[in-house]
């Protein structure tokens, strides 16, 4: 294993080594939290597919595709559909509007008072979200050095953390890039050909196993919905998504740039599948579904390509775990502390903001680190991330982009009523159950809707700024530099 723990220890390295020279860049509020609105498109589609695609797309898809077949390719395949939505409908108007967060956006639209609300919301998303990849780095360091589960969370998350704190979106961006690439050789270009190879090729799979796990719709009509709710549209409204759309360079990037990504989703959503389904013909009795990415890493690739598979996933969950890190800490600051305490910001305060927010990511990586030693169920910890998101905030943030009449008191109530029926009903039906999401969105809706009808219509001035703001009209906008590069 020799070599193959060089390969990793290299990449480890190579990831500090990004953030300290992303440090050199991030010189302002708009460099440190959005990479200064100019990646272009190269950049932008590499990024973004890396944060969509983490463990949970990684390892877990291959668990489903051991579990089901192909069909299990539906989990991610349904977030490579959400991002296609995000960057063909929206991503343009997100990009236009040159705000932080998702909250923000609300607060043009609505004119002000939604924020804290729903910036708490937000951040018990992002805050599961990162732990959900923190926990996965268990598993990695697991197969790769037999280590102490709270020792690997902490090397994991350590080194995220201290790349992010150093460069904030800079140092994320540049190892993303790098993320993605490894990602690409290590499952697509290696993993997915030697598992099939070593299954027997397609035919000898389809001898080997039941006829359901080569039926595209095999593990169910109401979990392919269920996941369409959860991950397709909590695409649409992630706070670490939206933060990545705002380093688009134009909005036509945001657009083609995304649909990249997301049609490179679909395909990794796919391999992800062959590659459990190949696994489960290799070993038909493992434990658990989970084990058969580490399984047939460990015992079927050589040296060298086995470390670089490794890193493979260790990409995947660092992506992830850094976007929701930095989004996690960009919501706690700017739509949290700030608004409690009274703080304006303005875009003339670019410079000194930039070590707040550098606190913010050290501090709310520790409680990461913190709450993933404690916690052990993955699975259960992104349910209720994606039940809150959705639950609560997928009604006004569409209904602000798309419904004229929404008002503010509407926003609140459909996130308020949204929020606590999904706790309640994950409290009564269980955190698993798809009850809770379903009732849940449909109260918010009905909550928005009849608290938006009963209130008075939004100011015409407020709704004239966001229009602008929509447009890419507006004098506020912050002056951004003319980019050299991507």
């Amino acid at each position: 294993m020799a070599v193959d723990y060089t390969v990793i220890v290299v990449y480890l390295a190579g990831m500090l080594a990004m953030g300290w020279w992303g440090m050199r860049r991030a010189k302002s509020k708009s460099e440190f939290l959005v990479a200064g609105r100019r990646l272009g498109p190269a950049m932008y589609s590499g990024t973004m597919a890396a944060i969509v695609l983490g463990g949970a797309s990684t390892i877990g898809g291959v668990g489903l595709g051991y579990q089901y077949g192909l069909s299990g390719a539906w989990m991610v395949f349904t977030i490579g559909l959400g991002l296609l939505a995000l960057s063909v409908f929206f991503s343009a108007r997100i990009a236009r509007l040159k705000v932080y967060t998702v909250s923000e956006m609300l607060d043009l639209r609505y004119g002000g008072r939604a924020g804290v609300i729903s910036g708490v919301v937000m951040w018990a998303y992002t805050l599961m979200l990162a732990v959900t990849s923190t926990i996965a780095y268990a598993t990695i360091f697991d197969v790769l050095f037999d280590m102490n589960r709270t020792v690997a969370i902490i090397l994991g998350g350590s080194i995220v953390v201290a790349y992010s704190t150093l460069g904030g979106m800079w140092s994320i961006t540049l190892t993303d890039m790098v993320q993605f690439v490894v990602k690409t050789i290590g499952v697509l270009l290696l993993l997915l050909p030697i598992a099939v190879v070593k299954a027997g090729g397609f035919s000898e799979m389809k001898a080997k196993l039941p006829t359901g796990y080569f039926d595209p719709l095999g593990i169910g009509g109401e979990t392919i919905f269920t996941y369409v709710l959860i991950y397709t549209f909590g695409m649409l409204i992630g706070q670490d998504i939206w933060q990545r759309v705002f380093t688009a360079r134009s909005d036509r990037t945001a657009k083609w740039g995304g649909t990249v990504a997301g049609t490179y989703c679909l395909a990794y959503a796919l391999a992800g599948a062959v590659i459990g389904t190949a696994a489960k013909v290799l070993y038909p009795k493992l434990g658990s579904p989970d084990d058969a990415f580490a399984t047939i890493v460990k015992d079927e690739l050589p040296v060298g390509v086995r470390g670089l598979v490794l890193a493979a996933a260790l990409a995947a969950v660092m992506s992830t775990s850094s976007g929701a890190l930095i989004a996690c800490a960009t919501v706690a600051n700017n739509d949290i502390w700030s608004r409690l305490r009274g703080v304006v910001r303005r875009d003339g305060d670019d410079h000194d903001e930039v070590t707040g927010n550098r606190v913010f990511i050290l501090v709310m990586g520790l409680v990461v680190i913190g709450t993933a030693i404690a916690l052990n169920n993955v699975v259960e910890a992104l349910t209720v991330a994606y039940n809150l998101l959705v639950g609560g905030l997928l009604v006004p943030i569409l209904g602000g982009l798309l419904w004229k009449r929404g008002t503010v008191q509407g926003a609140l109530a459909s996130v308020i009523v949204g929020g606590l029926a999904v706790v309640g009903l994950m409290a009564g039906y269980g955190i698993l159950a798809n009850e809770p999401v379903y009732y849940g969105l449909l109260a918010s809706l009905a909550a928005y809707v009849a608290v938006s009808l009963a209130t008075r219509p939004t100011d015409e001035t407020v709704l004239a700024t966001w229009r602008e703001r929509l447009a890419g009209r507006s004098p506020e906008l912050p002056s951004e530099p003319v980019p050299a590069h991507q």
